[in-house]
């Protein structure tokens, strides 16, 4: 039986990723900031850590956040694997980290390199964003009059539950380095998007795209967090935000 460690086991992602893992039978370990016995903070590590990972086959790292400190986290997680003897190291990104200068791709993009240069087997995917984000960043533009979006700027949202599916599939497979990314079914404008938003609320809400500037923008406008040649999603937006 396989002994798996999954970071962020009580986040959204890695919520469905346990629960999947845990259905095959193998031992699985939850490791969150609050989650007992494995509560522990990945940007501090300690002696929890080590306890964490000791015994342990395969890590799952779907640990993150946006506030900083995911360097030193993942540093600090494999530190501990090394020392633990883990044997493969699975780690969720983002599609475009190497491609879109924005601050919180830029630090996933270190992550990855921290993973392939670990010594540990390893295995990176890479993603679109999910649904729930969009949906996220959707209700946050509606909360004025009038919704103002990036102009020209498409996205291609992916279900969360299929890229558990992935994951889950990953880690119990031997270390593959970077595998095929996984891009939602389809590319939609924020305007799109923003329509199906409030069709599905019953907002109603003035739209406007408005044009921006800067490198981060114009990376975005030009597709560079997008995979429509991976368009491996199955459910929709408009099926997502129908089912909510």
């Amino acid at each position: 039986m396989t002994t798996i460690l999954v970071t962020g086991g009580t986040g959204t992602l890695g919520r469905l990723v346990t629960e999947r893992l845990r259905a095959t039978e193998h031992e699985v370990r939850v490791l969150s900031r609050h989650a007992q016995p494995y509560a522990v903070d990945l940007r501090k590590g300690g002696p929890g850590l080590d306890l964490a990972v000791a015994d342990v086959d395969v890590i799952v790292h779907c640990a993150s956040t946006q506030t900083g400190g995911d360097e030193k986290a993942a540093a600090n997680l494999i530190a501990a694997a090394r020392r633990a003897g883990v044997g493969h190291l699975v780690y969720i990104s983002i599609v475009g980290v190497d491609r879109v200068p924005f601050g919180y791709y830029r630090t996933k993009h270190a992550v990855e390199r921290l993973v392939e240069e670990s010594g540990l087997g390893w295995t990176v995917l890479r993603t679109t964003q999910f649904h729930d984000l969009v949906r996220g960043v959707l209700r946050g533009f509606a909360k004025l009059p009038v919704m103002l979006l990036p102009a020209g700027v498409g996205d291609q949202p992916i279900e969360v539950s299929e890229v558990a599916d992935r994951l889950a599939e990953l880690a119990l497979r031997p270390p593959a380095g970077r595998v095929a990314d996984m891009g939602g079914p389809e590319v939609r404008t924020f305007e799109e998007l923003a329509r199906t938003y409030l069709r599905a609320t019953g907002k109603k809400r003035a739209v406007l795209s408005v044009p921006l500037a800067g490198k981060t923008y114009r990376a975005f406008r030009e597709g560079g967090h997008l995979t429509p040649e991976r368009a491996v999603g199955k459910r929709s937006f408009e099926e997502f935000m129908t089912r909510r």
